[in-house]
């Protein structure tokens, strides 16, 4: 690549970053060409996509939530490192509303190392015996949502409030308080679909 050429999707990419932080994947791709200093065309000759400028943007969050759960899984309590996941993948979607969006879109993606990572360490947590039995990937998308909701909606006024509405679902997600749920848990298919909905 020109050294012009890799000037410009540098210009594109921290442009990108910092419109998706403050307000969502959602932005004009116009208005990132605009802030970045180049045209609609040369954004669409670095990234003929929405989907590959996203995924360049946050390529470094992918990598750092894959961190996350690796170190969630070498800790000793499994309760504790399934609780530091969770809450490490919240403080990501809270200090940017980009990767919020993107966390939710991404929650029900049922392949790749990062979805493995993360089946394990609500496995383990569940044979510690602190997780409920009960719990599957797919409530776990939910939980990411509802958090991810909760950020959008207080992003401005509350910012930290999040952290409450978590600590809140982590306690109903111990098997202390468990309590038989009412109705059974969506399936994969289901549960893609009604985040399509979002």
């Amino acid at each position: 690549m020109r050294k012009d050429a890799l000037h410009n999707r540098e210009r594109l990419l921290l442009a990108a970053r910092r419109l998706f932080a403050d307000r969502g994947l959602d932005v004009p791709l116009e208005e990132i060409a605009r802030a970045a200093g180049v045209s609609i065309g040369t954004l669409y000759n670095r990234f003929p996509t929405r989907a590959e400028l996203v995924a360049a943007v946050f390529e470094d969050r992918v990598a750092t939530v894959a961190g996350l759960a690796t170190s969630s899984l070498a800790m000793d309590d499994a309760w504790e490192g399934f609780v530091a996941f969770v809450t490490g993948v919240c403080e990501l979607q809270a200090a940017d509303l980009g990767y919020n969006d993107l966390a939710v879109r991404g929650a029900t993606a049922d392949t790749g190392a990062g979805y493995a990572l993360m089946r394990r360490i609500v496995e383990r947590a569940q044979e510690s015996g602190d997780l409920r039995d009960d719990v599957t990937l797919d409530d776990m998308a939910f939980v990411i949502w509802g958090v991810a909701a909760t950020v959008r909606a207080t992003f401005r006024v509350a910012p930290g409030v999040w952290r409450r509405h978590l600590a809140l679902t982590l306690d109903g997600l111990r098997a202390g308080a468990a309590h038989p749920l009412p109705v059974p848990p969506m399936s994969p298919s289901q549960t893609r679909a009604a985040m399509g909905e979002c």
